[in-house]
């Protein structure tokens, strides 16, 4: 072999090389670029609103925090969205990435527990994380948990304490206030119905246990589920619910340019793997991409961990829009 081939070799080399690495640095610093998406979801029945060209009932969504304790700039970011307006907040699961994760996630949190809430838990609540091969998500394969049990009862019980409500497996019916100082301001008591199911990507969900439909008095009906696999969105649909609020694909986390999915890890189709999408005639898809992701996969492409703010409209006052 030339010394001239040997040279263009180790250059070719060096390059790819340099090239992996700066990638790598991309994805890595991706997971600290958190932004707030903001979405019109017209799903409420007409005359809702005393004024449906300006009323909104707001949900902010957060998912998937994934909490390490040493996470201080994602703590920092979540607990800073007490400052946007919103009616309630939704907690879609997977809070914890670790063991030591619990304190991390109430100091999030605890200013968004200053108004009314409700959750329900994804696997990685109940078990640690544990190290995988990429390809394997990248494939489209589900993977094991570990069975190492996470401390996500005192974390339940704390939610518990400040007023959230544990949707899992059962209804919760409760009304929010109105509030005339907002950007879309609501001048007139709101019900809600909120019911959820546990997380059915590993079989833990029993939709019997909720079964009959929400309540026909409520100004809105919203179904959790941590992830959005397409048979309990059926079983929500069936049952008279508008809006189905889930986490879990984290948008993807590795896409193509375009935040195009890769794989969705579970079995919603590519085109609703992060954001509004309409079900079926009358329900509602909210998936979040989430604010985390495994410690063992520190990555994201062309997909930035986000919350979302959900502005939910009259039907016939709004197209569903992303900004």
């Amino acid at each position: 072999m030339s010394t001239k081939l040997v040279q263009t070799l180790l250059a070719t080399g060096a390059g790819l090389a340099a090239a992996g690495i700066g990638v790598l640095f991309a994805a890595n610093r991706e997971i600290r670029q958190f932004e707030l998406k903001q979405v019109t979801a017209p799903v409420l029945e007409p005359d809702t609103f005393e004024d449906p060209e300006t009323e909104a009932f707001t949900i902010l969504h957060v998912s998937d925090l994934h909490m390490l304790d040493r996470q201080k700039l994602k703590q920092a970011w979540v607990a800073g969205l007490e400052s946007y307006d919103f009616d309630i907040v939704i907690n879609t699961g997977d809070n914890l990435g670790e063991d030591k994760g619990v304190p991390g996630v109430l100091r999030a949190l605890d200013p968004l527990m200053h108004h009314p809430g409700a959750f329900v838990f994804g696997s990685n609540d109940y078990f640690a994380p544990r190290p995988v091969n990429p390809f394997i998500y990248l494939l489209g394969k589900k993977r094991k948990p570990s069975r190492v049990e996470l401390p996500w009862r005192g974390m339940r019980a704390a939610f518990i304490e400040r007023g959230w409500n544990d949707a899992t497996h059962r209804h919760v019916e409760f009304s929010v206030e109105p509030r005339e100082d907002a950007t879309f301001p609501r001048h007139h008591k709101f019900n809600l119905d909120i019911a959820g199911v546990d997380d059915p990507h590993h079989e833990l969900n029993d939709f019997s246990q909720i079964a009959g439909g929400p309540n026909p008095d409520a100004d809105l009906a919203i179904g959790l589920t941590h992830s959005p696999e397409p048979e309990v969105l059926d079983q929500f649909a069936a049952e008279g619910y508008q809006l189905v609020l889930s986490g879990h694909t984290h948008g993807g986390q590795l896409c193509l340019p375009g935040s195009r999915a890769i794989v969705t890890n579970c079995g919603l189709d590519r085109s609703r793997v992060q954001g509004l999408s309409r079900w079926s005639e009358r329900l509602w898809l909210h998936v979040s991409n989430g604010l985390g992701n495994s410690k063992y996969v520190p990555f994201r492409t062309f997909c930035r961990p986000s919350a979302t703010l959900i502005h939910v409209v009259e039907r016939d006052q709004a197209d569903p829009r992303e900004q």
